[in-house]
């Protein structure tokens, strides 16, 4: 056990339910008292944790596949930190661990939860990152649910976020024909394809997504990699080759829509072209995890992947950093790293 641990924590709550984007006044970030770990747990000095555009639908009260946050209760999500003080066999203060409990400096935990991590074989910020639930999501997406093989060409969505650029990257690697991406600046089409080696890219705001996308893809596409859905989707569907398979990750389009969003005009064609749209869910990939780690980590050393991450520092940078994910400011992961 510790000696001299702190008596408190800053965490972050939701005090009210966003209507549309949400504000300021619908979080808190207030002050718990910090206790020694019950039999079984641990305490985690948070360094770093995660924003993802699904936490703004958990601030809905909706039945989902991932139960909404409580109002009046910290948020959780993704974080890596070190342990403080352990009632757990198995970890010793020291240890760097991964775990669920963000959004909070200290972190309270039942040990069974926390997953150890080497900060010697990574920066501790890319276990949320390029080689956590970011990484797999798009290693998993691409290769499971869209069943890419050799030869085809992708487009992504979204594809200078977290996700998106590994999609790309991956793609690539494995022997893509060509990899398209859209992005909501020009600075980061440039990125996408100066730096991640995208074949072509475009900004969204420059014109009709479904009109860029076929200049930047003449031949069609036969994966789509969806982070965004709306004009995206339908734009895919219209340049979609026959037997098309896209994966459905994110509909970041919709997120803070106050009214009904309105679905893809040309639905009709997922008939004659034999599509396949695939809703996902990373949580039911946890198989592929040591395939994943093994191939990201050889790609990573070899440089074949690259990553960026937007970090903002400090606790009480919380929802700003949230809100700037949710505006597109991010490059990369986006990241709150706690002093």
């Amino acid at each position: 056990m510790s000696a001299a641990l702190p008596t408190s924590s800053r965490e972050w709550h939701l005090v009210a339910r966003p209507h549309g984007w949400p504000e300021a006044e619908d979080f808190a970030l207030r002050e718990a008292a910090v206790t020694a770990p019950a039999e079984g747990r641990i305490l985690v000095r948070n360094k770093h944790f995660s924003v993802d555009p699904y936490m703004r639908g958990r601030m809905n009260d909706v039945k989902s596949y991932t139960p909404p946050f409580k109002l009046d209760h910290p948020m959780d999500g993704g974080a890596v930190g070190e342990v403080i003080a352990s009632n757990a066999e198995g970890f010793a203060v020291g240890d760097h661990v991964l775990h669920g409990l963000g959004w909070r400096e200290i972190a309270d935990m039942p040990a069974k939860h926390a997953v150890k991590v080497d900060p010697d074989v990574a920066p501790l910020s890319a276990y949320l990152g390029v080689l956590g639930m970011t990484g797999l999501t798009a290693y998993a997406g691409l290769f499971d649910v869209a069943s890419f093989k050799e030869g085809d060409a992708v487009f992504v969505s979204g594809a200078a976020g977290a996700v998106g650029s590994q999609v790309g990257q991956m793609a690539k690697i494995k022997g893509a024909s060509r990899v398209i991406g859209s992005a909501g600046s020009d600075e980061k089409v440039k990125l996408l394809t100066e730096e991640y080696g995208f074949d072509a890219a475009f900004n969204y705001k420059n014109g009709p997504v479904r009109d860029q996308l076929k200049e930047a893809a003449p031949d069609g596409i036969d994966v789509y990699f969806d982070n965004v859905s709306g004009d995206h989707l339908e734009a895919a569907i219209s340049s979609f080759n026959l037997h098309g398979r896209a994966t459905i990750c994110g509909m970041i389009a919709q997120y803070n829509a106050t009214e009904p969003t309105p679905g893809p005009s040309n639905m009709a064609l997922i008939i004659g072209k034999r599509l396949r749209l695939q809703g996902m869910l990373v949580g039911d990939h946890t198989d592929l995890q040591p395939q994943f780690v093994r191939d990201v980590a050889g790609w990573l050393a070899s440089g074949e992947l690259k990553y960026q991450e937007t970090e903002v520092r400090g606790i009480e940078q919380g929802y700003e950093a949230f809100m700037g994910l949710l505006r597109g400011e991010n490059t990369g992961k986006m990241i709150v790293s706690l002093d």
